[in-house]
């Protein structure tokens, strides 16, 4: 019986298009280097986006193939794409935040003196990043925390949706943490 994805001479379909994506990979490496270099945060990512552009590309399919008429276009639309992706990654990675990571356990046992004027600092950087939140982030924000009320519960006492109160979290959360890490 033949197989379906050889061609007359033999040759294994799939082969041909994973040489063929190289090619265009390989004559595309630098300026897909200096593409992503300039989208991106970090030289880091560059590497690994890179890569996963290339195995996009190998996953097309036979049919996806022979409709690409500008196989160098497509490669760099993809790119965009996966930086798209990316930074939606990175920003949903940066609004989950654990309240433990912002605010410290301050309630340690007592140690030596200068844990005690660590646990002092650390206190007052909260305070003066929890002073310089937007009043409504503030409020819900203590009342989550310090309070221990649910969102349900901080809704209902501001007229707001638990959505809205979610919102207010993350962006008091994301706030803190980008002003306690301003002061490191």
């Amino acid at each position: 019986m033949r197989n379906p994805t050889a061609d007359p001479l033999g040759q294994d379909v799939k082969a041909k298009r994973y040489v063929f994506w190289e090619r265009v990979f390989a004559a595309n490496h630098f300026a897909l280097q200096g593409f992503l270099r300039r989208r991106v945060a970090h030289a880091w990512d560059v590497q690994d986006l890179a890569q996963e552009v290339y195995v996009r590309m190998l996953r097309i399919g036979e049919d996806g193939a022979r409709n690409i008429a500008d196989p160098r276009a497509y490669l760099f639309t993809v790119a965009s794409n996966l930086v798209k992706e990316h930074a939606m990654l990175q920003k949903r990675r940066a609004l989950d935040v654990d309240i433990a990571q912002v605010l410290p356990e301050l309630e340690a046992p007592h140690g030596s003196a200068e844990d005690e004027a660590e646990r002092e600092l650390r206190r007052r950087r909260i305070a003066e990043a929890l002073d310089r939140l937007p009043p409504r982030c503030k409020a819900v924000l203590l009342m989550q925390h310090r309070d221990g009320m649910s969102y349900g519960e901080i809704a209902e006492k501001f007229g707001v949706t638990t959505h809205m109160v979610k919102k207010y979290v993350v962006r008091a959360l994301t706030l803190c943490r980008r002003d306690l890490a301003k002061g490191k």
